[in-house]
């Protein structure tokens, strides 16, 4: 395959593709998240993965009910 037959995804501003915060609460506050661990992970800093899995799942919608 060559380089350019990839389609390319809707993003925001600053970079981050619109899918990974389309089920989000407040959209600006994962983006941030999403984009401080990116870069963490590049510099290869340590990364917090409780702390990154609590607030990802504290951003989605949905909640478990209840039986």
């Amino acid at each position: 395959m060559s380089k350019n037959s990839f389609k390319k995804v809707p993003k925001t501003k600053k970079g981050t593709p619109k899918k990974y915060l389309s089920g989000a609460k407040n959209a600006t506050k994962k983006e941030k998240e999403i984009i401080s661990t990116a870069e963490r992970y590049k510099k290869g800093l340590p990364i917090d993965v409780k702390k990154v899995s609590k607030s990802r799942a504290e951003q989605s919608k949905t909640t478990k009910r209840k039986r």
